[in-house]
């Protein structure tokens, strides 16, 4: 009898085997057919690539680059729901009715005032009034492939899911995202991936800085500058007093918080004393609860600047606000085995000695020699980290992380050691550097996605592991509840 008892459970054994082995196979076959679909549309991705990189459009105003990314979702066969949350350049784009639900987040906004051409060199674009400095024409078409690659397999029934493509215009005011998500946007996504171009190759385990985008509108009393200024209350000499309050706090918050500003109205001209007077804020912690004391501080030097000069503080507007990113490990260890099996770009010398240029006209010369003997275009990935990335930036992505499981990854998309938000990146992403970047991406997002499709105890691990990273802390928001998204940014 035992005899026979060994025999079953070796039996059993086997058959377990050789059922996760099969199991194994077929996932591998659908992430090799995946990638196929998404190399085989390589030219396509380029021309639209090349196509948002020239609109260079800002925040709300990525009107043809929206267009365009729906014109070929719609094609596509994806059902798409246009002007949402009070945004023209917002959309979304769904395929399948499948259980599992993924969403694949696009982004395509420009930055003003970074004009660059295709060349290695200083020299405006296309666009002469904005670029992308932050890569966004390559990070939506990235998104867009994986999704069409995803739909290619849910269409022909190798997998069983639901795909969403998510618009989500004006990223870099922290706007897009925050009020789909008022709206009710992404919160029936099972997972949420984005990615981002990046000057090395990495899973995007990180954490990021609560933030809010607020502007002060001080208003007081013209008159002739020379002739009777004591006739005049200066809404500029608020503002002043203001952001020097301000720079006063900066030595009494916590090291990880920042502060900047910009003047957006100070007057029209130097002989009439200014009836009105405007500045910009961003404030930023890593965590919200710090952000909240940030903001009711800076608000009321706001409010005792006006008092100094007798003007009148007429509006605070708060256009967005960001949380900080809830991360977990477990999401970010499968993009992480996926990316390692599909390896980094591969470089070719040209796109290296381009790289290399724009390092020697970008960089300090200590810089440049410190790097030199390096490659030009990261060609390695990065190992997991075992705890996150500390925060430096915010994004709009963060919202999501409190409602949603959202992972990405991070590209090299540009010269090593080159910053975000300068010239070198509009010109990287603009050529073959950027689309090998954005192939990368889109098949580590379509690897895990079916990993998460075909695995429903990989998908509900995702969740719990996520959901004890959120914890239970309340959602809250210094955004008024019935505020609607900004018509324009400025």
């Amino acid at each position: 009898m035992r005899f026979y008892k060994t025999i079953f459970t070796s039996i059993i054994i086997l058959i377990s085997t050789l059922t996760g082995v099969a199991y194994s196979n077929q996932i591998d076959t659908l992430k090799k057919s995946v990638w196929q679909k998404i190399d085989n549309k390589t030219e396509l991705l380029q021309n639209v690539n090349k196509k948002i990189w020239s609109f260079a459009e800002i925040g709300l105003e990525e009107t043809e680059s929206s267009n365009l990314l729906i014109d070929v979702l719609t094609k596509n066969g994806f059902s798409v729901k246009k002007d949402i949350a009070n945004m023209p350049t917002a959309f979304m784009a769904r395929y399948g009715k499948g259980k599992t639900k993924i969403g694949i987040l696009a982004e395509y906004d420009a930055l003003p005032g970074i004009s660059q051409s295709h060349n290695p060199f200083e020299e405006p674009g296309p666009n002469k009034k904005a670029g992308h400095a932050c890569g966004h024409s390559v990070f939506g078409v990235g998104s867009l492939a994986a999704a069409l690659a995803i739909k290619e397999l849910i269409e022909e029934k190798k997998i069983d899911g639901t795909i969403t493509l998510y618009g989500t215009p004006a990223e870099e005011t922290g706007i897009g995202k925050v009020y789909m998500l008022k709206d009710n946007y992404f919160k029936d996504e099972d997972v949420i991936f984005s990615w981002h171009p990046f000057d090395q190759t990495a899973v995007s385990y990180n954490e990021t800085k609560a933030l809010v985008n607020v502007k002060f509108v001080f208003k007081g009393t013209a008159a002739h500058s020379s002739v009777s200024p004591w006739r005049g209350k200066s809404a500029l000499d608020a503002v002043e007093l203001m952001t020097n309050g301000v720079n006063f706090m900066r030595e009494h918050i916590k090291p990880d918080a920042r502060i900047h500003y910009i003047i957006t109205k100070g007057g029209d001209q130097p002989n009439v004393v200014p009836p009105e007077a405007e500045v910009w804020f961003y404030i930023r912690a890593n965590k919200f609860s710090d952000l909240e004391d940030y903001f009711i501080w800076v608000k009321d030097i706001a409010e005792a600047a006006a008092k100094m000069s007798r003007t009148k503080l007429d509006d605070i507007i708060i256009q967005s606000e960001v949380h900080e990113k809830i991360s977990f490990r477990y999401l970010s260890e499968l993009m992480q085995e996926n990316l390692e099996t599909i390896g980094p770009p591969i470089w070719s010398e040209e796109e290296l000695e381009f790289a290399r240029v724009t390092q020697r006209n970008f960089l300090s010369k200590e810089t440049y020699l410190q790097i030199k003997d390096l490659p030009a275009l990261y060609n390695k990935i990065n190992p997991l980290r075992q705890d996150p990335y500390p925060a430096t930036a915010s994004t709009d992505i963060a919202d999501i992380s409190w409602f949603v499981p959202t992972g990405g990854v991070g590209i090299a998309s540009y010269g090593y050691n080159i910053p975000i938000h300068s010239w070198p990146v509009v010109a990287a992403t603009g050529t073959t550097i950027g689309t090998k970047a954005l192939i990368v991406a889109a098949k580590a997002i379509a690897a895990t996605s079916i990993d998460l499709y075909q695995n429903e105890k990989m998908l509900e691990k995702v969740k719990s592991s996520w959901k004890e990273s959120r914890g239970d802390a309340p959602f809250k928001t210094l955004i008024p509840k019935k505020q609607m998204a900004p018509e324009r940014i400025n």
